[in-house]
């Protein structure tokens, strides 16, 4: 049974002798030619090839000056803007881990068994858990930019925490039959809010926080946060189902699910639709009045989805868009004044 997960690795593995080089990266080791190539497969016209080839080369001589002489290291965690990104990332990658979702994963069947299952049920009620886990992560392409990222962590944190309690309490139940009935739905809800959210908003989010010069690092460091944790987590499981039941156990992890809410109201910033430079002014602002800012969001959530009000938004930073539009017209009333004063005697 072990063997048999590694038949997929495999048919990745063979998969990947065909995968094309990415054209960045061919660029990178001078490679023109193949990029090229790989470009005409990707775009309409050889024309439009020919421009991104050049784009492409123009950005990563750019980014080489910029690397000259710098410790991109040292600047991830003293520029304030980076400084920010990193927190955000590493703050919804721990989250990806505590809150839960591979303690189900790795120990579904134990779950299921100790709840009451037969051995053969326990494993089918695993692969409902991973059917309904890939399912629900398909709207996710769709929702992550319809509703954004922070909005999404904000609405199923909270309730990742209360099926994590309806599978907890459930233990308590003496009877079988509603015992194995709580557990099973309160994983399968679970598996249904974590999907569309924290399953894919976290390697999505950490992907576009950082800028493009340091992206590589700030990456690295962000995959190393969710896998140290998914480590730790794996391993301390078994010791605190026997130290404090699972009823204490889920109650640990449904904890951590409202400790996180809180952190990502406060530190993580919303990145949906934004560009380069938008990021950048995204994440400039200093963490204090950000945390403030989202301390200031409560009483608007309350006001609009719970007594149905109208509130305004605070806006925190201005669009890049709008700022345009409004030096447009800065510009435009300027002109205006000018001429007026021209007509003057």
């Amino acid at each position: 049974m072990l063997a048999s997960a590694g038949i997929p690795g495999l048919i990745v593995c063979l998969q990947v002798l065909y995968a094309p080089e990415s054209p960045r990266w061919l660029i990178g080791k001078g490679r023109y030619e193949e990029a090229f190539n790989e470009l005409c497969r990707l775009r309409f016209s050889r024309v439009q090839a020919a421009r991104d080839l050049y784009y492409i080369h123009i950005l990563l001589e750019a980014e080489n000056e910029m690397k000259k002489g710098r410790n991109r290291v040292v600047e991830m965690f003293t520029i304030p803007r980076n400084r920010n990104a990193a927190l955000a990332s590493w703050i919804v990658m721990f989250g990806q881990q505590f809150c839960g979702v591979n303690v189900i994963a790795y120990y579904s069947s134990n779950i299921f068994s100790q709840s009451g299952f037969s051995d053969t049920s326990a494993l089918a009620a695993t692969v409902g858990f991973g059917v309904l886990n890939w399912l629900f992560a398909l709207p996710a392409v769709f929702t992550i930019d319809t509703f954004g990222r922070r909005n999404l962590l904000l609405f199923t944190f909270p309730c990742m925490a209360i099926c994590l309690l309806i599978t907890g309490f459930s233990f308590w139940d003496t009877v079988r039959e509603g015992r194995i009935a709580g557990v099973a739905v309160g994983i399968y809800l679970f598996a249904i809010f974590y999907s569309p959210g924290e399953g894919p908003v976290p390697f999505t989010y950490s992907a576009e926080a950082f800028p493009l010069y340091i992206r590589d690092i700030g990456m690295s460091f962000a995959t190393a946060t969710t896998w140290f944790w998914n480590f730790v987590l794996s391993i301390t499981w078994p010791s605190l189902v026997l130290a404090f039941k699972p009823q204490g156990a889920f109650g640990w992890y449904a904890a951590w699910c409202m400790v996180l809410w809180f952190l990502i109201l406060l530190f993580v910033r919303e990145t949906k639709g934004k560009t380069l430079e938008e990021l950048d002014q995204v994440f400039s602002v200093p963490a204090r009045v950000h945390a403030a800012y989202g301390l200031r969001q409560i009483p608007y959530g309350i006001k609009k989805f719970i007594l149905f009000q109208n509130p305004t938004p605070e806006q925190l930073y201005q669009p890049e868009s709008e700022s345009e539009e409004s030096i447009k017209e800065g510009d435009g009333a300027g002109k205006e004044a000018h001429r007026s004063a021209a007509a003057e005697p």
